[in-house]
């Protein structure tokens, strides 16, 4: 089913555009150009509304045009559009900042404002890799990712990130090494987090071994793995690189652009799985999408380093920034989205509905053959596809394609499909949505 955009869009309009992350041959012929939002549904240039199975880019879990968010927003524009970033402050970034510290870990309350969660990962690294040395140990500069991890864009986000498919175009990047991702024969069709695989965090050991843990700045891992497809750890995993993080002085960095403010059920993934890391990443979430913005956290003692090594106080401790940190509008619009996650209970609603969400996305389970694996947690799921003749990523765009034309927005990743709707998504929305994409696996099963 053809879906040409009614749009005043012109071919030359639409070749202009060099689209991220989109096979632009193939959307340019036949453009699936989305027009307004409301709630949890999307718009298109048709006139049919699309149901948001994966809020945004895992990033309107409050849905789409949320009154507060919005009136914010539009109050900040008319008061204070924008404030220069560097050596002047507004009120509202020491007020955000304190908020989000409030959803973190207790010790972890030093925010750096970034625009994007790639940002928010290069400035982890850097910082990284400048505290170890301001403590005097500046060999501490490799990092290890893991396989299967999403970091961002950014040529330090590549370089850690896991993922084949996004780093292989673009040739050497910062010196990393990789861990072994966690998804362990024996342990699909899990639901929640796998009994074993915990085995896997020792091959960090060997790593440390190998590159000696006097050149290792930070491991940096995804709480939970989003882009790949939704990889849970198993219980203990997350716990015992903690423990050998300590042993060897080495910093450990949580990824949580996606898992921070209520997509696991609770306030951040750490919170979700019970581990505090040196640093958090985060982005989407914090403004519901609707402004750009990132930042990562750091613990009391990161910070502290740089501010007893800083020299005379009106020198700078660390160069670093940019130009759109902690940019006014974005704040007012991080302030209105979580205090709506607070007064309307959302974290709390997304834990109570977990279990439901996990009964319809299993029910899938032997609806076909093609389906491998199926995993969850919170209000995210993924789903794992057998390949078409060699070819991993043609079933799931395929199934994609089909959702869209049935009023189903989901994301197509490598071999998988990945789901991730809206805090507030009712049980006869999730029905439809996995009774439709049951349908659309079985078409192309």
């Amino acid at each position: 089913m053809s879906h040409i955009a009614k749009t005043n869009l012109t071919q030359a309009q639409l070749d202009a555009h060099w689209m991220a992350y989109t096979g632009n041959r193939e959307f340019k012929k036949d453009p699936r150009i989305i027009s307004t939002a409301s709630g949890h549904y999307y718009t298109d240039a048709d006139g049919r509304q699309i149901f948001d199975g994966l809020s945004g880019l895992w990033t309107c879990g409050l849905g789409h045009s949320v009154p507060a968010i919005n009136e914010a927003v539009a109050n900040q524009v008319k008061t204070l559009d924008y404030s220069p970033a560097f050596q002047f402050g507004h009120e509202k970034s020491f007020q955000l900042a304190e908020k989000i510290s409030d959803f973190m870990p207790a010790g972890l309350n030093r925010v750096f404002f970034t625009g994007s969660g790639s940002e928010s990962v290069d400035t982890a690294l850097k910082v990284a890799r400048a505290y170890w040395r301001k403590k005097g140990l500046g060999t501490k500069t490799k990092f290890i990712g893991r396989a299967k991890g999403y970091h961002g864009a950014g040529i330090s986000g590549f370089s850690v990130g896991g993922i084949p498919a996004n780093r292989i175009l673009y040739g050497q990047g910062l010196e990393s090494y990789h861990l072994p991702h966690t998804q362990v024969p024996g342990t699909e069709f899990s639901k929640g987090m796998a009994d074993t695989g915990k085995e896997r965090a020792e091959d960090l050991l060997n790593m440390i071994a190998m590159h000696d843990a006097s050149n290792i700045a930070a491991v940096i891992v995804e709480p939970m793995s989003g882009s790949a497809g939704v990889i849970v750890p198993p219980k203990g995993y997350l716990q015992r690189l903690r423990e050998i993080c300590d042993q060897h002085n080495i910093l450990l960095i949580f990824d949580e652009v996606i898992t921070a403010f209520g997509r696991m059920g609770a306030q951040s993934g750490s919170e979700a799985f019970g581990v505090t890391p040196d640093v958090i990443t985060m982005a989407k979430q914090v403004t519901n999408g609707v402004i750009p913005m990132g930042a990562a956290v750091f613990k009391q003692e990161i910070y502290d380093t740089f501010m007893d090594t800083g020299g005379a106080d009106y020198m700078l401790e660390i160069p670093h920034g940019y130009t759109y940190s902690a940019h006014p509008i974005a704040c007012a619009a991080g302030l209105a989205s979580l205090e709506t996650i607070r007064s309307q209970g959302l974290i709390e609603r997304v834990n109570q509905m977990s279990p439901v969400w996990e009964k319809y996305v299993h029910s899938l389970k032997g609806a076909s053959d093609a389906i491998t694996d199926i995993r969850n947690y919170g209000f995210a799921a993924g789903i794992t596809l057998a390949a078409v003749d060699g070819e991993p990523a043609k079933r799931p765009y395929q199934i994609a394609m089909s959702m869209w034309d049935k009023g189903y927005y989901v994301r197509y990743g490598g071999d998988t499909i990945q789901l991730a709707p809206p805090f507030t998504t009712e049980e006869s929305e999730m029905s439809s949505l996995i009774d439709a994409l049951g349908e659309s696996i079985k078409k192309f099963g």
